[in-house]
C-alpha cells in the first residue's frame, strides 16, 4: 500500500527516543552547551546597519523563535547546532550569520553553505543575496544541472559566498575552482535530509578541505544519529539550540485526516476537493515519481489544471514550473518528498497528503511548507484503512490531535 513503510520498519518513537538519549548520554552532556540566550528584537542583536536594512527590506519584522536564540551565536563565531522545523526562519539565522561576519573588501569565498536539493540551494542564494543586498555581497549557487564551465567564471570572478550542493561544490573543490583558503564558515542546512540522501563520504571528504579553524553551524529539523556524528567529528564545543520536538507542533496549520477507505478512492476524493484547492494555491505530495505522473495524467484527463515536478525531470523543467507556481499562474503542483523543502511559496496555505509520508519526520517538511511564519494554512491527510497506523504515529511523534475533515474545508483557508 502507498504510504506504508514496510512491516517491521514502522517508527517507533520510543526507540528513536531511547536512542538519542544514549547518544546524548554517551559523551553528548559535556560535548553540548545549550545556549538560551534570547533577542527579542533583530536590533538588540548588534547587526551591522546595513544587514538590518537587508532584513527589514525583506520583510521581516519580529525574529522567530530560532532566531532569536540562533542569530547571535552563530555571529559570535561559535559552532552551532540548531535544530527547528522547516519554515521557522533557519536559512535566515545562518545568512545573517554570515553576512554580519564578511571581510567584504576580500573578495573570496569566506562561506559555504551546502543543502541538499538543487532548490534548496538556490532558495538559500536568494535569501541570502536579499538580506545582503545593502552590504554588497557576491553570492554563487553552485548546483548539478547547470554548466560547469560557467561556475568556474563565476568562481573566478570571486564571490564572498558559495551555496550549493555536495556534488558540485566537491568537483569544484576538487577542480580547484573553488579555493578553500579563506573559508572561515561552513554551513549545512537540513543536514537531516542530507545525510539520509547519501552525502554523508562527500559531506566528510569537503571537511577534509577545508581550513582547520572553520565555524560550524548545522541546521536540521531532526537529529537522527548521523548528524550527530558528524557534529562530534566536525565541531568544537558546539552550543545547542533547541526547538524539543513536543514544540513542533505547526503553529497556525490545522490538520485533518479523510477517510477515504481504499486507495483506488483517493482519486474521487480529491477531484470532490478541486475546487477548494483551486481558490489557494496548494500542494499535492505522493511518495513516488511514477505516481506524480499518474495523478497528473488522471487530473489533466478530467480537465483539472495542474502542475507537476519530480527528481527525474531535468533541472531545467523544474525551474520553470516552480516559477509559475510562484507567480500564480499554475495553483496546484503535485510532488513528492524530494522537492518537500525547496518550495517556499509564499501563498501555500492548503497542502495535501495524497499518500501519507513513510517516515514522521517527513510529515513536518511537507505540511511546514503552507503557514509559514504564522500565516494560517491547512493540512489534508488521505487516510486508507492500511494508513490508520502512520496517522497514530504521525499524531503522537508531533504530540498533535489530527481531526476529520469538516464538510466547511473552504471556510477554513
Amino acid at each position: 500500500m502507498a504510504g506504508l513503510a514496510p512491516e517491521g520498519s514502522q517508527f517507533d518513537a520510543r526507540q528513536y527516543d531511547t536512542k538519542m538519549n544514549e547518544l546524548l548520554q554517551a559523551d553528548g552532556q559535556e560535548f553540548f552547551t545549550s545556549y538560551d540566550e534570547v533577542h527579542e528584537s533583530f536590533d538588540a542583536m548588534g547587526l551591522q546597519e546595513n544587514l538590518l536594512r537587508g532584513i527589514y527590506a525583506y520583510g521581516f519584522e519580529k525574529p522567530s523563535a530560532i532566531q532569536q536564540r540562533g542569530i547571535v551565536p552563530f555571529c559570535q563565531g561559535l559552532d552551532v547546532i540548531q535544530q527547528a522545523q522547516s519554515g521557522t526562519g533557519k536559512t535566515a539565522t545562518f545568512c545573517s550569520g554570515i553576512l554580519q561576519q564578511l571581510d567584504y573588501s576580500l573578495v573570496e569565498c569566506q562561506a559555504l553553505v551546502l543543502a541538499p536539493t538543487r532548490e534548496l540551494a538556490q532558495q538559500i542564494e536568494k535569501v541570502m543575496r536579499a538580506l545582503g543586498d545593502y552590504l554588497g555581497v557576491k553570492v554563487h549557487a553552485c548546483v548539478g544541472g547547470t554548466s560547469v564551465r560557467e561556475d568556474q567564471r563565476i568562481l573566478s570572478s570571486g564571490v564572498h559566498v558559495v551555496v550549493g550542493t555536495p556534488g558540485r561544490v566537491f568537483d569544484m573543490l576538487r577542480r580547484q575552482s573553488l579555493r578553500p583558503d579563506c573559508i572561515k564558515m561552513f554551513v549545512l542546512d537540513e543536514a537531516d535530509e542530507m545525510l539520509s540522501r547519501g552525502f554523508k563520504d562527500q559531506i566528510y571528504d569537503i571537511f577534509q578541505l577545508l581550513p582547520s579553524k572553520v565555524q560550524v553551524g548545522v541546521f536540521s529539523a531532526t537529529m537522527p544519529p548521523e548528524a550527530l556524528e558528524i557534529t562530534r567529528k566536525f565541531m568544537d564545543k558546539p552550543v545547542r539550540i533547541l526547538v524539543k520536538r513536543d514544540e513542533l507542533t505547526l503553529e497556525g496549520i490545522k490538520q485533518f485526516y479523510v477517510n477515504v477507505e481504499k486507495e483506488e478512492w483517493k482519486l474521487e476524493t480529491l477531484c470532490d476537493l478541486y475546487e477548494t484547492l483551486a481558490i489557494t494555491q496548494s500542494v499535492i505530495f505522493v511518495n513516488t515519481r511514477r505516481k506524480v505522473d499518474w495523478l497528473t495524467d488522471k487530473m489533466r484527463g478530467r480537465d483539472h489544471t495542474v502542475s507537476a515536478t519530480h527528481g527525474d525531470m531535468d533541472q531545467n523543467t523544474r525551474d520553470i514550473i516552480m516559477r509559475e507556481f510562484r507567480s500564480g499562474s499554475s495553483r496546484v503542483l503535485i510532488t513528492t518528498d524530494l522537492l518537500a523543502r525547496g518550495i517556499d511559496v509564499q501563498q501555500v496555505s492548503l497542502v495535501i497528503n495524497y499518500d501519507l509520508p513513510t517516515q514522521p519526520e517527513n510529515y513536518l517538511h511537507r505540511i511546514g511548507r503552507s503557514g509559514r511564519f504564522g500565516r494560517k494554512g491547512v493540512a489534508i491527510n488521505f487516510v486508507t484503512r492500511d494508513d490508520e497506523r502512520m496517522l497514530f504515529d504521525i499524531q503522537r511523534f508531533y504530540n498533535v490531535v489530527i481531526e476529520e475533515l469538516p464538510s466547511n474545508v473552504a471556510d477554513l483557508l
